[in-house]
């Protein structure tokens, strides 16, 4: 009979505090919700702000996820106040946690370091075509932790700030216009001036290929089976890709029209030997 009543009154206590508890649970499942659904929907706020005004989307992408994180702490903390955790043992044990995964996350930390660096000195923004950390592609987002890029192949790469920010970067769309050099191998006995003048000519007439500064072209070397001759011209970044294959494909076809060899690898061999007879 006594050990029931020691069941009962650990039960009895059980129930009251579940009563003395349900009431902040409640609320704090409430907090939440809406906190959770007010965060949504100031993000949202900030994403039309950036619509209506002619700002930086990378600016936007970082300040929505930063926006996010931030709210988010701030509601971690008041719910865990509302369930009872005092102030400041939850001010120490944040810190205590702070200081833990501040070691544990350098990596995170320094790459947040380099998006804010990134916002500070735009070496590139969304929507540049750039090249870093051996890969080419144009930027995507840019948000607290990570770069996203596009490739040329449609795959998304996805970089470190940290990395990004410490490293070099080329963009291909500071300035409006682009330099192409294309190196294209003749045959020793072919006229290297019609080759010239056939070059020249190509991007005379191709309007995408501007004509100051003027095409030029120049014998760059000798090589073991060409004479290697180097066409460079200026194109703008939108239509630059389209000349440089247009350039390519226009020189293999007006070289054959004027019997200009280009040449390739190929090997003659020689036997020698006296002719053995059965």
């Amino acid at each position: 009979m006594e050990k029931f009543s020691n069941y009962q009154e650990h039960i009895d206590k059980a129930i009251d505090f579940a009563w003395k508890i349900l009431p902040n649970l409640v609320l704090a499942i409430i907090m939440l919700v809406l906190g959770l659904y007010i965060i949504k929907f100031l993000n949202k706020m900030v994403r039309k702000f950036f619509q209506h005004k002619d700002y930086d989307l990378a600016l936007e992408s970082f300040l929505q996820s930063f926006i996010s994180i931030a709210l988010k702490i701030v509601l971690f903390v008041l719910v865990v106040t509302q369930l009872g955790v005092q102030s400041s043992s939850l001010v120490a044990m944040i810190g205590a946690a702070g200081l833990a995964i501040g070691l544990a996350l350098q990596g995170s930390l320094a790459n947040f370091a380099g998006g804010v660096l990134i916002l500070l000195f735009k070496p590139f923004k969304v929507g540049d075509w750039i090249s870093a950390q051996g890969l080419d592609g144009s930027v995507k987002e840019i948000t607290i932790f990570y770069t996203k890029l596009t490739t040329f192949g449609n795959q998304v790469a996805i970089i470190p700030n940290g990395q990004l920010s410490n490293n070099n970067i080329v963009n291909y769309n500071t300035l409006p216009t682009r330099r192409d050099k294309i190196v294209i191998g003749i045959g020793y006995g072919s006229n290297i001036k019609a080759a010239k003048d056939i070059l020249l000519q190509i991007c005379a007439d191709n309007e995408n290929i501007l004509k100051d500064p003027k095409p030029e072209v120049y014998v760059d070397g000798l090589g073991d089976s060409s004479v290697n001759l180097t066409l460079r011209f200026w194109a703008e970044n939108s239509v630059f890709w389209g000349a440089h294959f247009h350039v390519i494909e226009e020189t293999k076809k007006r070289f054959d029209e004027a019997e200009i060899e280009i040449p390739f690898p190929q090997r003659d061999i020689h036997v020698k030997g006296e002719l053995v007879k059965a």
